[in-house]
């Protein structure tokens, strides 16, 4: 049996197994399934369907550190799954210092512990995503589980770089929104909870590191949103991502998109042939991208028209904001690279004021003063930019215009959750949850893009976000309501099929999409789903709303 062959059976066989798993009808409930869901979902490098990639065709192969020796358990895996064991080229020690194309096969990155991935397509450990799976594993008592995947991450900034969007070669160039110092303090407290004072606090100092190494990432140059004092989302990549090779039609929809609506004026379409020679596919490379080295690229064209480079700088800042794609930033956020976004900059405040509190747990007083610094400068710059107080509500900053964005998204409710928004702030932006309820829950956007992070689609991250950010804030009724109707979508869909879902349309309150460009599934799974919904019930609990009130 040749290697591909050997491939495609172990492809076939995960799909089988993953469909199987989540359709085969069951009389189980929901919470039964998201307690199973969390060993469905696990994989290891001892587990031959951790290794198989559904958005790629190419044989399974699976990457280790150059400077790590082989396990023994990866030498196992190695002869039980057929699949090709190897070391990256060099040792790595800053995000970008290696790129996926200099990998001449993609292939999965080496983790030490289990993980949870997402479902579906995504059969990997995602950045934010882990976050929020996270809250579910603690919720459910799998903090050992917990534990292992921050200990993943620490492993990825040691080996990899930085904390990757997930651990594939082709996600070298960019991270994922930054979540690490929650993660942290969740499993610390939910260690201590447990009993295991004196080993949560020796496992914090080693911690305290790690997220100074990746906090410092968001503060170097290519993140640097202009001279606002922000961060912005970018990516070091070029050219279309090559994990698009699954869906060939993507990047063509939006130029047809564009091609369609002349009246919206954008910098993201430029001429070339269709088929172009040798000395077109240098220029191209240059305003477009390069069809000699990137099979996506060679596609991505309609009627002799192709993406512009600079919308490809976008659409890669875009993917490491987790937000792929909406409208937030310019059609499909081709633009996300010249913007300061809300989201990002109340997760580093927040990031900021964790690293206080470690510092003061770890007795690093020093530092302590460093990092209250760095929240109060962000804080400062968030109001300048980003709070808009005739609207009553966190836009997001085009630092290349000079202007602040109009386009009303979820995002505003960030700052609650961080703790950035003053009382007066908050109020003003609960008074604007109105534009936003919907009968299903709480959309991304007041928008209807056809793209799946805007209106109607409302996904459990934000959801969860939102809700802890009114509860913070001491708007229990409206974070109960929430919960209410989101629990309630989940709940009546999951009644019809037996599954858990990506995202929900919240209008409707219904699974099934209508998703007009862009990527049209609904993913089956799903973890932070999962995780969402166990943490909305605790909250509509009588001691979860006691704990919250408090």
């Amino acid at each position: 049996m040749s290697i591909l062959r050997k491939s495609g059976v172990i492809f076939g066989l995960f799909w089988f197994i993953t469909l199987t798993q989540a359709q085969t009808p069951s009389s189980e409930s929901i919470d039964d399934y998201i307690h199973n869901a969390w060993d469905t979902l696990s994989r290891s490098m001892t587990d031959c369907a951790s290794l198989v990639d559904p958005k790629l065709t190419t044989e399974p192969v699976l990457y280790l550190p150059h400077e790590l020796p082989i396990p023994p358990e990866v030498e196992a895996l190695q002869k039980n799954c057929k699949v090709h064991v190897a070391k990256l080229p060099r040792s790595i020690d800053h995000l970008g210092a290696l790129q996926g194309k200099e990998v001449s096969t993609p292939g999965l990155l080496y983790l030490p512990n289990k993980y949870v991935v997402p479902g579906g397509r995504f059969n990997e450990m995602y950045g934010w995503d882990s976050y929020f799976i996270l809250l579910g594993l603690l919720r459910d008592g799998r903090t050992e589980l917990a534990r292992g995947m921050v200990e993943n991450f620490f492993f990825e900034i040691e080996h990899y770089g930085g904390i990757l969007n997930a651990n594939r070669t082709y996600y070298f160039s960019r991270s994922q929104p930054p979540f690490l110092s929650s993660m942290i303090r969740d499993v610390y407290e939910a260690e201590v909870a447990a009993g295991k004072q004196a080993d949560a606090d020796a496992w914090l100092k080693k911690a305290y590191t790690f997220a100074q190494h990746d906090h410092a990432l968001w503060l170097t140059g290519f993140h640097r949103a202009g001279d606002t004092g922000l961060a912005r989302y970018y990516d070091l990549g070029k050219g279309p991502v090559p994990e698009m090779a699954d869906d060939d039609a993507y990047y063509q929809d939006v130029i047809r998109w564009l091609l369609a609506h002349p009246d919206i004026h954008t910098n993201y379409l430029v001429d070339g042939p269709e088929t172009p020679n040798t000395a077109q596919q240098a220029r191209l490379a240059i305003t477009s991208c390069d069809p000699r080295t990137s099979q996506v690229c060679a596609r991505a064209h309609v009627e002799g028209r192709w993406l512009t480079s600079d919308f490809y700088e976008g659409d890669r800042a875009m993917r490491e904001s987790g937000f792929d794609p909406a409208f937030r930033m310019g059609p499909f956020s081709g633009s996300t690279h010249h913007y300061a976004p809300t989201c990002l900059n109340s997760l580093l405040y927040k990031y900021e004021t964790d690293l206080a509190w470690m510092a003061e747990k770890t007795g690093h007083t020093v530092d302590v003063s460093k990092w209250k610094h760095q929240a109060a400068a962000r804080k400062a710059a968030i109001n300048k930019y980003l709070w808009n107080e005739k609207k009553g509500m966190y836009f997001d900053y085009d630092f290349l215009k000079h202007r602040q964005s109009d386009y009303v998204y979820i995002a505003t409710f960030y700052p609650l959750w961080a703790g950035v928004a003053s009382a007066a702030q908050a109020k003003a932006v609960e008074a604007n949850l109105k534009l936003f309820n919907q009968p299903g829950g709480i959309p991304m956007s007041t928008f209807n893009s056809g793209t799946q992070w805007d209106l109607p689609y409302g996904w459990a991250p934000t959801t969860w976000v939102t809700i802890a950010g009114l509860a913070r804030a001491g708007d229990l009724d409206d974070a109960r309501d929430i919960s209410r109707k989101f629990m309630h979508t989940i709940e009546v869909n999951f009644d019809q099929d037996h599954t858990i879902r990506e995202k929900y349309d919240v209008v409707s309150g219904s699974s099934k999409l209508d998703v007009a460009t862009g990527y049209k599934t609904n993913v089956i799974g799903f973890g932070w789903t999962n995780a969402a919904y166990l943490k909305m019930k605790e909250l509509l609990s009588p001691a979860g709303t006691q704990a919250a009130a408090q």
